[in-house]
């Protein structure tokens, strides 16, 4: 068995393990998507019918801000999951399981890819249950099946750089409590641009960091608008 066999194995091991912790412990799965959910209601139902007003005129309402909203708190779904995953890794690295993981002999790397394909799987369920809640309040894209498949892919390339970056803050902090505080800008990031308003209408100096990070452009991106 050559070296690259043996690390797809065990990373197949270390990923079964994690979805088996996903099965076992579904209401993780349930939190992470819980927040982007009570995010959803809360700009919808409070501020959505003077954001809608905003963006459409007097004609515009809830509905007009929630096709406009949902990208955004799919971002914030993704930047939740990145924090589970800083906290998995904490708990890993101070309970001493990765102490035992390194006196057997398995690829050093599968720990870390088991971490990241699992988080990875438990992202795209969440998107699909904020997704499933955004289609219940009335959130009706016009994607077709291509730009579906596209939102997805972007979603998935999101998720795998933010992942990794969680898994090196879960790995240098000293505690699992430091570890759920430090991927803590991320999931606020999105309200710092475009998700939740159009940039155009922040100050000159928030508007060219809201238009130059990474976060949706200002008229439903994700949907083929």
């Amino acid at each position: 068995m050559n070296t690259l066999t043996h690390a797809a194995g065990d990373s197949a091991t270390m990923l079964g393990r994690q979805l088996r912790h996903m099965l076992r412990y579904p209401s993780m799965t349930l939190l992470l998507a819980g927040m982007p959910i009570v995010f959803l209601l809360l700009f919808v139902y409070v501020f959505g019918g003077a954001m809608g007003a905003g963006l459409a005129g007097a004609s515009g309402g809830r509905a007009e801000y929630l096709d406009y909203i949902v990208p955004g708190i799919m971002l914030i779904t993704v930047a939740s999951a990145a924090q589970g995953t800083a906290i998995s890794v904490a708990t890993d690295m101070t309970e001493g399981v990765v102490a035992r993981f390194r006196t057997m002999p398995i690829a050093r790397v599968s720990v870390l890819t088991g971490h990241v394909v699992g988080t990875l799987v438990q992202t795209l369920i969440s998107v699909a249950i904020v997704t499933g809640v955004a289609l219940l309040l009335g959130f009706r894209p016009d994607a077709g099946p291509v730009e579906w498949i596209a939102a997805a892919g972007l979603l998935s390339v999101v998720t795998f750089a933010l992942t990794w970056l969680s898994v090196a803050l879960g790995m240098v902090s000293e505690s699992v409590e430091t570890a759920s505080n430090l991927p803590m800008p991320l999931v606020f990031l999105p309200f710092l641009g475009s998700g939740f308003v159009p940039t155009d209408t922040m100050p000159t100096g928030l508007r060219w960091f809201a238009e130059y990070q990474p976060s949706p452009p200002s008229s439903r991106p994700c949907v083929g608008c």
